[in-house]
């Protein structure tokens, strides 16, 4: 693939770019048969396998805003998807919690992820496949370096 000019001298993150899009949009349209729109499934793998959550800790979670998370939990409470409510032991803090009726998307959503892992890999070695994770896992670390981030949930 031909990059512009101006990322001349950033091959690898071009490429990053062009990865992380791509992905994104397959997952967009494997997330259609869900309910789900991109990031959403995001919250509810969280909340499926962790239980109630603080709303604040969701957008820890998930690498999220404020803003963007509320928006988030206000359509997955309209679908159904979600329960919310305040904390009894301090009001200000929001508690999310997958509905009863989530769980019926959770093997819609692993099967969404398990095709999206298999047209990602599709053609890669076992091997291969290690080291392009370790390869991702270094590019993590340095880029949570330069951010001065601290270590995002896997």
């Amino acid at each position: 693939m031909t990059q512009p000019a101006g990322a001349a001298d950033g091959p690898v993150s071009h490429a990053i770019f062009r990865v992380a899009r791509l992905h994104k949009l397959l997952a967009g349209q494997l997330l259609r048969e869900t309910g789900l729109y991109p990031n959403q499934e995001q919250v509810m793998m969280r909340l499926w396998d962790a239980g109630p959550q603080r709303q604040v800790d969701l957008i820890r979670m998930t690498d999220s805003d404020a803003a963007t998370m509320t928006r988030t939990v206000q359509r997955l409470q309209k679908a159904g998807f979600v329960e919310v409510a305040r904390s009894t032991q301090d009001r200000r803090v929001v508690m999310v919690q997958a509905s009863e009726s989530s769980h019926e998307l959770r093997p819609k959503v692993e099967r969404m992820w398990k095709r999206l892992e298999a047209v990602t890999v599709d053609g890669l070695a076992p091997d291969e496949r290690e080291e392009i994770l370790r390869g991702l896992e270094a590019l993590e670390d340095n880029l949570l370096r330069a951010a001065d981030l601290p270590d995002l949930p896997s």
